[in-house]
């Protein structure tokens, strides 16, 4: 990788949030920012823009503006911006393969509780090697979350049944960074049988539970000795996962959640829990692609 944050820009308030969001993430990081416009990358256009020269005309003025800005806070900050062209989701994720992670804006749902992942983020969401990360605006002026300003902790969310070295390894290491805590989510349900013996010993689904506690600190065991001075806390909570991560993730810095990559063209890519974060996360949430 080449120790950079990509931003894609599209002129509107959500994606200022995102590159301001990215400027902050590069400076911790020790890395530089690239802003990038794609071609088309536009659903809802926040202009009129009608020729090819004045497409061009406006995107330069887009990277110009934003680069401005995010220099004014971050003046020592390495800040580049290029165009780049071809189907958007495809030039976008292209654009961020050698960077430490792809930053999005995501857009808020008016009155209804949560965000809206448009279809291009949505795309790049579910084929971007890199991390991708998903922030919304909190305002018309572009201003991200205030749990962009290490706030918070870092929060994840676990499968202990799949391996999750990569979503582990870029949440300890995004915690690292902020020197902030970070808590770990599993949430986990007991078998239907439950259901159809209330008799059952209820010591059962206490076993249950300290045997889900012991396969969850063994996965964590190897990241705790590399990030020794980081305060974790690893929660095996009964429940549906995702409301789980959400309730934990209120006051969070970055959530993270994974996808599992998938080589079928058919189906969703991304599982019910990674999706439900996605579009009610208050805090910007970051989507790790891993086997």
């Amino acid at each position: 990788m080449a120790n950079r944050v990509t931003v894609g820009l599209d002129g509107s308030s959500e994606s200022t949030a995102a590159a301001r969001w990215a400027a902050h993430e590069a400076e911790l990081r020790g890395a530089s920012l690239d802003l990038v416009h794609a071609e088309e990358w536009l659903e809802n256009p926040p202009l009129p823009v009608t020729t090819t020269e004045d497409r061009r005309r406006w995107a330069g003025a887009v990277l110009r503006d934003t680069a401005e800005d995010v220099r004014r806070v971050h003046p020592s900050l390495k800040v580049g911006t290029r165009r780049v062209s071809g189907l958007p989701s495809v030039a976008l994720t292209h654009a961020a393969e050698d960077s430490d992670m792809l930053v999005l804006g995501s857009r808020a749902l008016g009155s209804v509780a949560g965000f809206l992942v448009g279809s291009t983020g949505f795309a790049i969401v579910t084929e971007a090697a890199r991390p991708v990360v998903l922030v919304r605006s909190v305002d018309r002026a572009g201003n991200p979350p205030d749990g962009a300003r290490d706030r918070g902790p870092i929060v994840v969310g676990v499968d202990i049944h799949r391996p999750c070295d990569k979503l582990l390894a870029f949440a300890f290491e995004e915690a690292s960074h902020r020197h902030c805590p970070l808590v770990i989510i599993h949430g986990w349900s007991p078998p239907p049988v439950f259901s159809y013996a209330p008799a059952l010993d209820p010591g059962v689904q206490q076993e249950m539970a300290n045997g889900i506690t012991t396969t969850m600190a063994e996965m964590i065991r190897p990241w705790h000795e590399k990030y020794p001075s980081l305060r974790v806390d690893s929660r095996a909570t009964l429940g549906q996962p995702a409301i789980q991560i959400l309730d934990a993730a209120s006051a969070a810095a970055l959530v993270v959640v994974g996808r599992r990559v998938r080589r079928s063209a058919f189906g969703t890519h991304i599982g019910p829990v990674t999706h439900a974060v996605m579009h009610h996360a208050v805090s910007p949430v970051a989507v790790v692609a891993h086997a």
